[in-house]
């Protein structure tokens, strides 16, 4: 008998029988106290039980996965099957597109079309097309949502057919909410359930991978997941598992008590900042402690979503008391909330605090007491500023200070003020103080500064339904906060234009302008292209700096306004106590309120329903689309199982500092009329008001590599001084837009590099950061470091992630651009993490050598980089096996 097989067991719940396979079987047989692991690493250690007998998976992948120590240093590959995967639109859509160009190559081969099918369900949840172009009045989401299907009906159609084209494949339509908070409200299980042959039940864990990088939010209510590239989303769509490099398990043992007038949003800035500090990239975090309990769940998911922002692969909290409540409250079934209960404990994955605390590879003690009133930025969200410090922090990262214009913008000015994103509108405390403040600044007669754009964009419709019963969303209007729709919005770049004047203003006196909101990033150009500095907060701050019209202002002591007698009024005035949140937060919320609102979750409205689209197992491609185009990753299809070829004679495409983010690589926002997708666009007959975002292109990919490397604020180092999608053509010398160069190397048979420093693509999960450089003619990406999701989507493409050794920077070696650079020795890799030889060849002839460890970390990561990427990687494994043939992944 298979060990899968041997360790099933039976257990009962609300009167039903269920079986699982047994955890506690694995400490039988091998003699280790399970109680001693991360709770993360026992939900992995069950699913790959679980799958062994599918997709190669053996006896000795749970036996390296027992053997894990907190004290190795070493890397454990886990094949890791998710329950499901999660997409949202951006990265959703061309996922699907992926998916119908390999039907087409399938079909092509004379196989059948339904051999490319989801094994595993799929949510698409369409939240991320949402523009804010109408704010701060009673029609704007009404107007929003119009603009919204004007430009996105062609992608829409696209999101229709698939869900009846493919199988497993549920579409949530536009304006339901943002899909991780939809995700914790909603369609998370935490325990899910198979018939099987023998007609009983199996329970195992909900785990799930998503198209995006705060897809860790889910990991806040106990469901083990993190973001991925949609490339490697369909690979687990098909039934094949994602190889995970499993090495440290980092523990952030909470203690403490969370102090008067602090928000979960100052925790998570600061537990953020010292995260970073620690050093966390590719880490799973765990939370414990005596204060992990004390957290709301609500709380908890806010912590979770930030993880990419600490760098770690996720931020884990073990289901407990608390959880259970939340799934009451969201209005969860009772048999099955019984089940999320009975099942945990039965595979011991339930937390209480007599249980003895596990082992981690590191232990980061954080005390929730010292955490004061924080925001980050203005430009990266791990740069906490205390309250009191923001004015000393603008003047000095930014370089400048307010000329004293008088009425109008001046340096510091607030010109967006965003209440948006599921990091903090899933948390209905915040959410009401932010309403109970509005409230009392209304009482007290202050209003928002006309110069600023204000905007509300929660992240369900939950969040209207409470905020109306409580009457705090009036008070909200009366700021210029009524709701603007439901998705990312303002987070995730779309926060629409500003007033023309105020435009006009910040260009004319050369202002440097800001934006503050209750986002997660805060990069720069990725907000608003005219926003140079950009701080995250909690939503009554966004309200207080609303009202005060300028960062350049202590509000911990300096009035926030005056009322209409003169009389000054300071943000303690208006700050809402605990105890008045909490009041109004236990009548307010509610079971019934979750289950009114998700009962229609994928039920569009009319202008959904009325959208044709085709119910043929091929897409209709559309020759003239501008939005939708077969894309060419099948074309070049070679059965060879070895595409890697020599890299000789490159030249350097850029050459850039740290921190490059995927926002720099993959610009979200507005296309300029004049970039070289813009020029495209015109091309072709769109008008610039038509041009919709960046985001909302991705499933063209003749656009997206004209967008790649396009962001505003880029810094090429081969071009000092300039700012921009430019770079220096060798040898011409000519300076050119970075796709106008790459299409001349290409012309000259000429292979890319990018040179980098470190935390190269940090940022969110953006398949286009990956897919736009390898279509750029990009084989390599030299870096000091680099952070998970975006190596893993470089590899996912086919480009070589190469790490420079500790203490050699393209600084050391005196890098301008100008050199050639030979790539010797990958074709010898037989093993992940070996090295190869950089051969520099400058311009005056003389020659370096430099070591280089390719980032291949896994052998599942070399197999796919030798294939040229997972696109075809899966394809062939699909000619040759079929997706089921060698064992069909869990579908419940």
């Amino acid at each position: 008998m298979t060990l899968d097989l041997d360790a099933r067991r039976n257990f009962g719940s609300h009167g039903q029988l269920f079986s699982c396979h047994a955890l506690s079987v694995l400490e039988e047989r091998y003699g280790f106290a399970l109680e001693t692991r991360p709770y993360c690493l026992r939900v992995l250690l069950e699913n790959v039980l679980r799958n062994v007998g599918v997709n190669d998976i053996g006896e000795e992948d749970v036996r390296r996965l027992v053997a894990w120590s907190p004290a190795a240093d070493q890397i454990i590959p886990v094949p890791f099957h998710p329950a499901r995967v999660l997409m949202q639109d951006y990265t959703g859509i061309p996922t699907l597109v992926d998916l119908a160009a390999m039907r087409d190559a399938m079909v092509a081969r004379g196989r059948d079309a339904g051999d490319v099918n989801p094994q595993i369900p799929v949510d698409l949840v369409i939240d991320h097309s949402l523009i804010v172009d109408e704010a701060g009045h009673a029609g704007a989401m009404s107007l929003n949502l119009v603009h919204e299907f004007r430009r996105n009906s062609e992608r829409y159609q696209l999101a229709k057919w698939a869900q009846s084209a493919f199988e497993g494949i549920r579409v949530v339509p536009p304006g339901k909410g943002i899909l991780h908070q939809v995700n914790i409200e909603h369609i998370a299980t935490l325990v899910r359930t198979q018939r099987q042959a023998d007609g009983t039940l199996l329970a195992y864990p909900d785990t799930m991978v998503g198209t995006d990088s705060h897809s860790t939010m889910v990991n806040g209510i106990g469901v083990l997941g993190w973001g991925v590239g949609g490339i490697e989303a369909e690979a687990a769509m098909l039934g094949l598992p994602l190889v995970v490099p499993l090495g440290r398990i980092v523990g952030v043992r909470l203690t403490g008590m969370v102090r008067e007038g602090v928000t979960a949003t100052d925790i998570v800035l600061t537990l953020t900042q010292r995260l970073r500090a620690v050093g966390v990239v590719d880490a799973f975090v765990e939370f414990y402690g005596p204060s992990a309990g004390r957290l709301s769940v609500a709380d908890r998911a806010t912590l979770a979503n930030m993880s990419p922002e600490f760098g770690s692969t996720c931020g884990f909290f073990p289901i407990d008391r608390a959880t259970i409540d939340y799934l009451e409250l969201t209005g969860r079934s009772p048999d099955h909330v019984r089940l999320v209960e009975a099942y945990a404990k039965q595979q011991n994955l339930w937390r209480d605090d007599a249980a003895p605390e596990p082992e981690y590879s590191r232990v980061v003690e954080f005390d929730l007491g010292a955490v004061e009133p924080s925001v980050a930025g203005p430009r990266r969200p791990q740069d906490r500023v205390a309250l009191p410090q923001v004015a000393d922090n603008f003047r000095s990262q930014m370089k400048s200070e307010p000329k004293g214009v008088g009425d109008g913008v001046d340096n510091g000015s607030v010109v967006l003020a965003a209440i948006t994103s599921c990091t903090n509108t899933s948390n209905p405390a915040v959410m009401i103080g932010a309403g109970l403040l509005a409230r009392k600044a209304v009482q007290r007669g202050l209003t928002s500064k006309p110069w600023v754009k204000t905007s509300l964009t929660p992240g369900s419709r939950v969040v209207s339904g409470y905020l109306e019963a409580t009457g705090l969303q009036t008070d909200l209007d009366r700021l210029g906060f009524q709701v603007a729709g439901y998705g990312c919005a303002t987070c995730g770049g779309n926060s629409g234009q500003l007033d023309p004047k105020i435009e006009e203003e910040i260009v004319s006196r050369q202002a440097v302008a800001v934006a503050v909101l209750s986002g997660n990033r805060n990069f720069e150009a990725r907000i608003h292209p005219l926003a140079k500095a950009n701080y995250l907060m909690s939503p009554p701050l966004v309200i207080a700096y609303a009202i005060a019209g300028t960062v350049d202002i202590d509000l911990t002591n300096d009035p926030v306004g005056t009322d209409p007698d003169g009389r000054p009024v300071f943000l303690k005035d208006i700050w809402p106590s605990s105890q008045e949140i909490l009041d109004l937060l236990s009548q307010a919320v509610t079971p019934e309120l979750f289950r009114k609102y998700y009962a229609d979750l994928f039920t569009g409205d009319a202008v959904w329903n009325a959208l044709e689209a085709s119910r043929g197992q091929l897409f209709p491609w559309q020759p003239a689309s501008t939005y939708i185009r077969r894309p060419p990753y099948f074309d070049d299809y070679s059965d060879r199982p070895d595409a890697v070829s020599t890299i000789e004679g490159a030249r350097p495409l850029l050459l850039l500092g740290d921190s490059i983010t995927t926002d720099h690589i993959s610009p979200v926002g507005d296309i300029a009329a004049s970039s070289p997708a813009g020029l495209l666009l015109s091309s072709h007959q769109v008008t610039q008001r038509d041009f919709n975002a960046y985001g909302s292109r991705r499933a063209n990919h003749e656009v997206m590599v004209r967008g790649t490397f396009a962001n505003i604020r880029l810094r090429n180092e081969m071009v000092p001084g300039v700012e921009g999608g430019v770079t220096r053509h060798v040898p011409s010398g000519d300076v050119l837009p970075i796709f106008d160069a790459a299409i001349r190397y290409a012309d000259d048979g000429v292979p890319l590099v990018i040179v980098a420093g470190r935390e190269y693509g940090c940022g969110s999960s953006r398949d286009w950061a990956a897919k736009g450089t390898r279509l750029l003619g990009v084989r390599a990406v030299m870096a000091e470091s680099f952070e998970r999701i975006h190596r893993s989507n470089l590899i996912a493409m086919g480009v070589l992630p190469l790490q420079f050794p500790d203490g050699v920077t393209r600084a050391t070696l005196g890098l301008d651009g100008s050199e050639r650079i030979d790539l010797e020795g990958f074709d010898a890799w037989t093993t992940p993490g070996e090295t190869l030889t950089a051969r520099i060849t400058r311009a005056d002839g003389s020659v370096q050598t430099v070591e280089m460890r390719g980032r291949l970390d896994t052998a599942n990561e070399l197999k796919v980089w030798r294939a040229g990427g997972i696109l075809p990687f899966v394809f062939r494994r699909l000619l040759e096996n079929g997706a089921q043939s060698e064992g069909r992944a869990d579908v419940a």
